[in-house]
């Protein structure tokens, strides 16, 4: 918790004009010091997006990856957020759709059909690890393969939607996080409150109904859940791709496989991560910046193939 109270905190202070601690809290408690509408208009939402958005996507990581028992199930690399990136790109620029609050809907429409395209084509229930995985990549490359196709349509919607598509936090507004939240709640509620179904049921579905779980309503339960995470962070964000898959693999070495302990913690560190990679984007790119989703591709790249080396990676 002291991290993540670090990493917010350094979000508020780096920048384009890095700002002192003083000037910070001027900025947050006076309506009349110059770095007020820094701080309120652009720094602050932008922060608390950046923990919303890493919250949803690194609980989604994790109960995407304890449910199917596959290592690299991610809401990117399963296509879930290039579906909702599709619905998003499509309405904005087919349909005229703007603002965050209708968009939201859409990407969770797109979310909730491509979880449910890739596990049919991966067989239904008697889906394994590895169709799923290749069910996944291939919707993904095709999805976006169509935004890209999308976004080309007229040179105005190219230039809106084109830092949106490789994920960023640059567009937070105050307005925001109140759209985004309530979906967020709600996914995460669910997801934690099926954290101990979800041990039993990494046991196999008979023990878990002999222990008093119920398999199907569980995998519904968290297909819900990570529609909702994902739909609603990458309605905000844009599809950002490996804090879903190396935030549970790290908190993971740390607590172990149990779903109750795994969840609750990777809403804790997948934000740490989210928020160290765009205040990285930014002191990196000046005086512009680099997108939050080219910073986490080209760090969390490396950083998984080095756990894949050291054989951190499959022991769900």
């Amino acid at each position: 918790m002291l991290l993540l109270a670090a990493v917010a905190v350094l979000s508020l202070v780096l920048g384009a004009k890095p700002l002192s601690l003083a000037e910070v809290w001027h900025g947050l408690t006076d309506p009349a010091s110059p770095e007020y509408a820094v701080v309120h208009q652009g720094r602050l939402p932008r922060t608390l997006l950046g923990l919303a958005a890493g919250a949803a996507l690194g609980v989604a990581g994790a109960a995407m990856q304890t449910l199917t028992r596959n290592p690299l199930a991610d809401p990117g690399l399963l296509g879930i957020n290039a579906g909702a990136s599709a619905a998003v790109a499509t309405a904005t620029v087919l349909l005229g759709v703007a603002d965050l609050d209708h968009q939201v809907w859409y990407a969770l429409l797109g979310a909730a059909a491509v979880t449910v395209a890739v596990h049919t084509i991966a067989g239904g229930r008697q889906a394994t690890p590895a169709r799923l995985a290749l069910a996944g990549a291939a919707l993904n490359a095709a999805l976006f393969s169509y935004v890209s196709a999308v976004m080309l349509v007229d040179s105005t919607s190219l230039e809106r939607l084109r830092f949106w598509t490789v994920g960023s936090l640059a567009g937070a507004r105050t307005d925001t996080l109140p759209s985004l939240l309530p979906f967020v709640l709600t996914g995460l509620l669910i997801a934690l409150l099926v954290t101990r179904p979800l041990a039993a049921l990494a046991l196999g579905d008979d023990s878990a109904r002999a222990l008093g779980a119920r398999p199907g309503l569980v995998r519904g339960a968290v297909v819900v859940a990570v529609t909702l995470l994902c739909g609603a962070a990458t309605a905000a964000c844009g599809p950002i791709v490996f804090v879903g898959l190396l935030a549970p693999h790290l908190v993971r070495a740390l607590t172990g496989p149990d779903p109750r302990r795994l969840l609750p913690w990777c809403a804790v560190f997948a934000p740490v991560l989210l928020l160290t990679a765009d205040v990285a984007g930014r002191v990196l790119g000046r005086p512009g910046e680099l997108q939050v989703g080219l910073v986490t591709a080209v760090l969390g790249g490396p950083l998984f193939l080095h756990l894949v080396r050291r054989g951190r990676v499959g022991r769900l």
